[in-house]
């Protein structure tokens, strides 16, 4: 919690009361939350893909304005925001694009990153377009790249992050499990696959919460804030096959306040 940092301020404050000098030792919540100088950072899960409304200056980086990192800076009433999170990044776009909006002012810094590392993408079409056996080859790859490629590449950008934001609170968001089992009207979209792709969200939900307590930041896991409204549930907060493409298997805005934003809140206050 970063509540802490405030203490020094609260006690060095003052309140005149009836012309009386008086302690303000109690910071409201609002006025804590002002101080803060928040950076989001990421790739389409940070930038709100799926909620299918987005800033026009945004261009291809569709940043949402009911993406989880601007409702967090609504409901916060931070003192500043910068939306760097952009769709389709990979930790490699992160560093060489995002990491200019840090600065030793920024107080908070969220990202979620790593899925299109490890080829989020290529696991989506492999098993809504191919076979079983075709989905799980797809799976078992980005697995391989999760243990074996992306612990060095989040080690890489961690240590960027803190270097360039030395005074942040940093939060790593990870990925929900996509699907729901169960009937499920997408034609040929098993439950094996649906299975399969959970598992591969499972590993590399390991492995991203390994590398972030070992960069000694918080990972904040919304597995189980999204748990029963995964693509095939009664009621989705995971777009299923979609138009425009892009839209596909991204939590829309339901997802984003109803489960990532939460998961936010509960290492934030």
């Amino acid at each position: 919690m970063r509540h802490a940092r405030y203490l020094i301020g609260a006690v060095a404050a003052c309140t005149v009361v009836s012309g009386t000098a008086a302690p303000a030792f109690a910071a409201d919540s609002d006025s804590a939350s002002a101080a803060e100088n928040y950076v989001a950072l990421g790739d389409s899960y940070a930038s709100g893909t799926g909620t299918r409304e987005y800033f026009e200056d945004s261009g291809s980086c569709l940043r949402s304005p009911k993406a989880y990192p601007q409702l967090w800076a609504d409901s916060h009433g931070v003192g500043s925001f910068e939306f760097a999170a952009c769709s389709g990044a990979v930790t490699d776009d992160v560093n060489a694009d995002q990491l200019g909006s840090l600065s030793a002012d920024t107080t908070l810094v969220t990202i979620s990153i790593g899925g299109n590392d490890i080829g989020f993408v290529d696991v989506i079409t492999s098993c809504v377009a191919g076979t079983d056996e075709g989905c799980d080859n797809a799976v078992n790859d980005a697995s391989e790249k999760a243990r074996n490629e992306l612990p060095a590449k989040l080690d890489t950008t961690y240590a960027n992050i803190r270097s360039a934001a030395p005074n942040a609170e940093v939060v790593v968001l990870g990925y929900p499990k996509i699907n729901e089992m169960g009937d499920c009207g997408i034609p040929f979209y098993s439950e094996y696959k649906r299975q399969r792709i959970n598992e591969g969200a499972d590993e590399l939900a390991s492995v991203i919460s390994e590398r972030a307590s070992a960069a000694g930041f918080s990972f904040a896991d919304p597995r189980s804030a999204f748990e029963g409204h995964g693509v095939c549930a009664s009621d989705e907060w995971i777009n299923g096959p979609s138009n425009p493409i892009q839209e596909s298997f991204h939590p829309d805005v339901d997802g984003h306040a109803n489960a990532y934003l939460p998961t936010l809140n509960s290492v934030t206050g």
